[in-house]
Formats: C-alpha cells, structure tokens, sequence
C-alpha cells in the first residue's frame, strides 16, 4: 500500500535532486565526442578546450573520436542516445546539427530535441584551394576552367552533408559549373588526396588546413566570409573574387543529451565561456582562423541564444538543400 505521506514528501524533495547532482557532478572522466577522425577542424576544436575545461570542471574531459556516417551523423547519434548525466557531451558541428536534417529528413537517426544546446565554441571561415599544379591562381580562373572541362575536375569535402560540400554546392550553384563531388571520411585523407594531385580542387574549414595553405602545399583561391580572415589576410573573400552568394561559415559547439539536468549544462556553458575569454585560450583559435561565438553582446553564447542559432540554421541550410535539389543515397 502506498504511504501517501511519504509520496507527497518526496514529490517535494524533487526539485532539489538536480541542484544536489549538479554540485556532485563531475565526479569522473568526462567524454567529449568528436564524429570525425582527428586532425580535422572539429577535431582541433574539440582540443584547444580540453585542458581548459579539464580545470574549470576538476576532471579529465577526454575527446573521443567516432567517426563514420555522413557528416558526425554516428558520433552525434551516440551524444543523442547516452545516459542524460553530463558525463557525455558532442563537440557539435553545423553538419550533424543542421545541414544533415535537411538532407536526410527522417532518416536521421535522431531529431534536433534530442540534443540540448549548451555553448557555441567557434565559427570558422571555409577556403576554396587547389593543387600546386593545377594551372589557376584565382577563383575566377578556376571557374573559367571547369567551364572549358566540364565535370572533369574534382571537389573533394570531409564528407556528404558537411559544410564543405554545401560551399561546394554554393560555388557550383553560383558559377554554374559541373565539378565531380569527391567526399571523404573527414579532413585529413582529403587533403592528402589534394595534395598528391589525385584531386584537383578542396573546400576544408580553414583551421584545419591553414597550415597547407601557409607552407605553400596547396593554393589558396577564396574564403567564404564576408570580409577577409586575419589568419590569412592576403586570401580575397568569394565576393571579392566574384561571388557573393559563396558565403558560409561553419561553426562548431557543444551539445549534450536532451534531459541533461538544467544545472549542469548551465555549469559546462560557464567553463566554455569562461575558456573562450582567455586570451591564452582564445589566441590558439584566433591562430586557427576562428572567430568569437558572437550570439550575445560579450561575444560569447548562452545555451538559449546557441539553441535558437541551430534552429535558425536548420531553416537556412534546409533551404540551400532543397534549392539545389540536393539527394544523397
């Protein structure tokens, strides 16, 4: 039989449950989950905040890499489905967190509520480069190219529903010219592939292959912001080079699995701005090409104001997906 006394008592006590969790919390390792291989952006990303989130929040947080899928789909699905406790948060990515539902629909393996927002990190700018050998210096010159040869050249990407392959869309949308998409399982094997020449053109978020474009490995053509990166201040913008409507800006925060207690994602959204607000912190991913969060007056983001950026990005992204009539198998 039921003790209603001892029912009501604890109905009351309810509420305080989460506080009382979220002061014990963390008391072991925290994951934090990357669905790409490392040396990508997402990747970089995810690394530059370990160690300052591993003292914010006194223990180890561990970047575990799951790649495979389209776009960080599988390492998000898994984020989507862990236990709700905080001990397992996504490094998110404009792929898996809004391109991809426009692109798969309901063949997502999850649905945008069934990750809870909690601190935008970054926004980075992408950049269109070629091979050394390909015999075009500017993105104009690349386009005059593809129109002579149609569907010849290749455009490689991270993978089908990135960032990179939407810019890739954007840039053949814009010139009206054939290229041969070319995805990859994340950055790293793409860029290898460009710069042995077996591809001729990439589109990469720019942290991740700022380094080949500075020691002259490969070409840089655009980057697809609206005004020139610091990072690389000699690289025109695509409107510069000719085209307006390139323009993209991949971005890359954390998430953590609907139903997480309200105070601990409001505790990782604090030691994420408090990260961000190190010049010691900040100057590894202004070096990267990054740029501020910038959701809130600070610079910084919120879980709320991050919230309604993803779903804004959804509505945007899901736009250009059904605008190019763009499929995947």
């Amino acid at each position: 039989m039921i003790d209603r006394r001892a029912l009501m008592g604890a109905i009351a006590l309810a509420p305080l449950a989460r506080p009382a969790f979220a002061q014990a919390w963390p008391s072991r390792p925290v994951r934090l989950v990357v669905g790409f291989p490392p040396g990508g952006t997402t990747d970089l990303a995810a690394r530059v905040m370990v160690e300052p989130l591993t003292q914010r929040l006194g223990q180890p947080v561990v970047v575990e890499n799951r790649p495979g899928g389209s776009g960080g789909n599988i390492g998000a699905d898994v984020v989507a489905k862990s236990e709700p406790d905080g001990y397992t948060l996504l490094m998110q990515t404009v792929s898996s967190g809004a391109i991809n539902h426009g692109l798969y629909g309901a063949r997502m393996p999850h649905k945008p509520e069934d990750l809870a927002a909690v601190a935008l990190v970054v926004k980075v700018p992408n950049a269109i480069f070629v091979n050394n050998d390909l015999p075009v210096r500017t993105l104009r010159e690349l386009v005059d190219l593809a129109k002579r040869q149609p569907g010849k050249l290749n455009i490689g990407s991270s993978g089908v529903g990135t960032s990179l392959h939407m810019t890739g869309e954007l840039l053949k949308q814009a010139a009206g010219i054939d290229l041969t998409h070319v995805p990859f399982r994340g950055a790293g094997p793409m860029l290898q592939e460009i710069i042995a020449g077996r591809v001729e053109v990439g589109v990469d978020n720019l942290p991740s292959v700022i380094g080949h474009l500075r020691d002259g490995r490969l070409r840089p053509l655009a980057v697809t912001t609206a005004t020139r990166t610091p990072a690389l201040p000699d690289v025109p913008t695509t409107a510069e080079a000719g085209f307006p409507a390139v323009e993209a800006t991949a971005w890359f925060g954390i998430c953590a699995p609907a139903r997480t207690p309200r105070p601990v994602i409001d505790r990782v959204a604090q030691a994420v701005n408090q990260s961000l607000a190190d010049p010691a912190v900040w100057s590894k991913m202004a070096d990267l090409g990054g740029m501020k969060p910038d959701l809130t007056p600070d610079g910084l983001s919120t879980p709320a104001t991050f919230d309604a950026f993803i779903r804004a990005e959804i509505v945007k992204w899901g736009e250009v997906v059904r605008r190019g009539n763009i499929t995947v198998d």
